[in-house]
């Protein structure tokens, strides 16, 4: 028999917010790469089968998740050519979102490549410098905030693309957590 046709699974160890961003990862991973951003709305697993009980069934939810589970709902996709920044700060969400997370692809440099970064370039020739440069990787960040403040990251490398190189930490990504918590500011 052979494992690689199984989902992996999240670890049922971890807290609802960690297996929400892991399921999350999960799903976009098996889009493949060179995806645009994506933002999820992330609702209580209770409530949702309480209040709408059609939509809860449509997403398969069981009636035994776990207390405090969490479910991912994807939103439209990104408005294009609207920068990150500017379209978070479009955000609004209505009293049943807990909390949201977003995946977005970038490409990254390990930290000795970074000290060899030319000082003067503007971000759009600053940009190609990193898509040229030997060493740079390509890695999928999946954010998720809750309305508590609570955060949870995972990164994936495309070079380590399995669901057990995935790395998890709360503050892997401080800047874009802070962002998706600015859209539940008052």
């Amino acid at each position: 028999m052979t494992m690689s046709n199984t989902p992996t699974g999240t670890p049922m160890a971890a807290g609802p917010l960690t297996r929400a961003v892991l399921e999350i990862d999960e799903y976009v991973a098996g889009l493949g790469w060179d995806q645009p951003a994506r933002l999820f709305a992330l609702v209580d697993s209770a409530a949702l089968r309480t209040q709408e009980p059609g939509l809860a069934e449509r997403l398969g939810l069981s009636d035994d998740a776990a207390d405090g589970a969490l479910t991912p709902i994807e939103q439209e996709e990104l408005p294009a050519g609207t920068p990150l920044d500017e379209f978070l700060g479009t955000i609004a969400w209505p009293d049943a979102v807990v909390g949201c997370a977003l995946t977005v692809e970038r490409l990254m440099l390990p930290p000795s490549a970074e000290a060899s970064v030319p000082e003067d370039l503007d971000e759009e020739r600053l940009a190609k410098w990193v898509a040229e440069h030997p060493e740079r990787q390509e890695v999928r960040m999946t954010v998720a905030v809750l309305r508590d403040g609570r955060r949870e990251s995972a990164l994936r490398l495309r070079e380590k693309d399995t669901a057990t190189e995935v790395l998890t930490g709360s503050d892997l990504v401080p800047g874009l957590a802070e962002a998706l918590s600015a859209t539940f500011a008052e």
